[in-house]
């Protein structure tokens, strides 16, 4: 059977999007050397839904050291409190005769 996770409260879950491995000058970065991870794509979200303003495929960036970590099926993810969130991120539009 598989299992599900339901955020309780305020919090929401994210799975953790990795940081690039290559630095823009094309130098490879080793696990030891990376930044701990920012970025991350909103899987579900808590029933406290006067506090949570985002939603379930949000991309958003949190804080540095919050949350609590978490492994399901091979795949990081972190509980977060909402007011942890610190951005959403949006695709930029396209200015008129650039598409």
């Amino acid at each position: 059977m598989a299992e599900t996770i339901q955020p309780l409260g305020s919090r929401v879950l994210v799975r953790v999007l990795e940081e690039d491995s290559v630095t823009p000058s094309g130098l490879f970065l080793p696990d030891t050397a990376k930044e701990k991870p920012q970025r991350g794509e909103v899987v579900a979200i808590g029933d406290d839904e006067e506090t949570i303003t985002v939603r379930v495929g949000d991309r958003v960036f949190f804080a540095k050291y919050t949350g609590t970590e978490i492994a399901i099926r091979g795949e990081e993810y972190l509980v977060l409190d909402a007011g942890d969130l610190l951005a959403v991120l949006r695709d930029a539009p396209v200015p008129a005769g650039m598409a």
